[in-house]
């Protein structure tokens, strides 16, 4: 599987958003884009609303996510 580069697309700085990882360029919150894809969203729907974004946007927070979730483990009660 070839690894999508997030880092051309993803930001964190301290003075934009408190921190919070955003596309470059904007103050888009990659857990916005990552919720709105949660809630059955598209990413055509997601650029409709935000045309300024591109698909490689959306694909960068679904890479920077799937970064995320390597990294950092949250507790899930599994249910026998």
């Amino acid at each position: 599987m070839t690894e999508f580069n997030w880092k051309e697309r993803i930001s964190v700085n301290p003075n934009i958003c408190h921190g919070k990882p955003c596309i470059k360029g904007t103050r888009i919150w990659v857990s916005l884009i990552l919720d709105f894809l949660a809630s059955d969203s598209t990413a055509e729907e997601i650029i409709k609303e935000y045309p300024h974004l591109s698909k490689e946007d959306i694909q960068a927070c679904i890479a920077y996510g799937a970064e995320v979730a390597r990294e950092r483990y949250i507790p899930v009660v599994v249910q026998e």
